[in-house]
């Protein structure tokens, strides 16, 4: 199937059914790698925009959702790495699209997002990750964290930007389209609680926590359309480009993988997921949680 057309995203009720089953049981089991090389057409003709998806929890979910067969738009500014994280990946034979995007950008996010519908005919799934860590703004953040008031107001209103008003100006763009279309999906990526209230942590701390709360009333603002908004995070640290050169070698050992993020993104985007809304996913306990999703009445 095409992507791009008005009907790439539609599945029949057997396909929901069977994927609601035993495919759904597999993507629990983490099996993205059988995804990868079997069973690619689990989402096929699905469209998908994943900001910040060159590197880190971006590319891993961008992977694994190419790997299901959907179609995926890798949203980054536009430099000679976006391009070669879109050709390297066309090369294998997967639907990767380049989307040349700031996300601090309104102006730009409005006018991307405008095309790709355009181009596509819809979007299915849009997933807010672009983000900027506490690297950027301490490098020695783990071993001499700095007080808020040592942090310059310059790389506050930066972290702000990136991490809080990107999404909201990526949704903003998207979110018409979705209501126009009657169904679709937003995944925003956050962090562990814990780290929103940690020493040294201005201003990554502030920025996620204020993208939960963003979260939660877009969650509200758009259920009554039929339109799902979820928050999805890895469950601890993980082994990023976010992670300080100076970590111990017994903390570096205790990252978990980018690929954690594999299994419940490429649920979140498949038919099984629909109507779930307003959830916390955290990515290291997804066994547990669709479990108990599962066990759940009217589930």
């Amino acid at each position: 199937m095409k992507p791009g057309r008005p009907d790439a995203g539609k599945r029949s009720a057997p396909d929901a059914a069977r994927l609601a089953g035993g495919d759904a049981a597999r993507l629990a089991g983490g099996d993205t790698a059988r995804l990868a090389g079997g069973d690619t057409a689990l989402l096929t003709g699905v469209r998908v925009v994943v900001t910040g998806a060159t590197s880190g929890l971006g590319a891993a979910m961008a992977d694994a959702l190419l790997g299901a067969g959907a179609t995926v738009a890798l949203a980054a500014r536009p430099t000679p790495r976006l391009a070669a994280a879109v050709e390297q990946r066309r090369r294998q034979g997967l639907r990767a699209e380049a989307l040349a995007m700031d996300v601090r950008d309104d102006t730009a996010v409005q006018t991307a997002a405008d095309q790709l519908v355009d181009r596509w005919g819809g979007v299915d799934l849009v997933v807010n990750n672009a983000g900027i860590g506490m690297r950027m703004v301490n490098p020695r953040f783990f071993a001499q964290p700095r007080p808020f008031y040592e942090v310059a107001p310059d790389a506050f209103r930066d972290a702000i930007a990136t991490n809080l008003t990107g999404y909201f100006l990526v949704a903003r763009a998207f979110a018409p389209h979705l209501v126009a279309q009657g169904a679709g999906r937003i995944v925003n990526i956050s962090m562990n609680h814990s780290t929103m209230r940690r020493r040294g942590f201005v201003p990554y701390g502030p920025s996620r926590a204020g993208a939960e709360a963003l979260s939660l009333i877009m969650t509200e603002d758009l259920r009554p359309l039929g339109i799902w908004v979820n928050l999805l995070l890895p469950g601890g640290a993980t082994a990023t480009g976010m992670i300080p050169d100076e970590l111990p070698d017994e903390a570096r050992r205790r990252l978990l993988p980018a690929s954690v993020m594999g299994p419940p993104i490429v649920y979140l985007a498949s038919p099984a997921a629909d109507g779930i809304t307003g959830q916390r996913i955290v990515a290291a306990e997804w066994d547990s949680w669709l479990a108990r999703h599962r066990a759940a009445p009217g589930t």
